[in-house]
């Protein structure tokens, strides 16, 4: 009985998960900006508009969707591509 104790103490100690950790990130379902793990870069209001966005940020590396929305389109990225995306659109026309 110790022994079995002793074994839930320590797969406790080693597998548990403190308070301390960080949890997953967590989409809030009324965020009308986010798609589960994809989120809103940009917003353009014709399709060919946003394949050009959506080559463009594949051209940087990162992947993208397009989504269609009442009245445009919405390119989608993941959370950790978010920062990276919007300073590709940002820099305008590729040169």
């Amino acid at each position: 009985m110790m022994v079995l104790g002793l074994l839930v103490l320590g797969l406790r100690w080693t597998f548990g998960t403190g308070r301390d950790q960080p949890g997953p990130r967590i989409a809030d379902p009324d965020d009308p900006t986010g798609d589960g793990l994809l989120e809103e870069v940009s917003r353009v209001p014709t399709e060919p508009a946003a394949q050009v966005l959506r080559d463009r940020l594949r051209e940087a590396g990162i992947r993208a969707t397009v989504g269609r929305v009442e009245g445009g389109y919405r390119l989608l990225v993941f959370h950790r591509d978010l920062v990276n995306a919007r300073v590709v659109l940002s820099r305008g026309a590729l040169e």
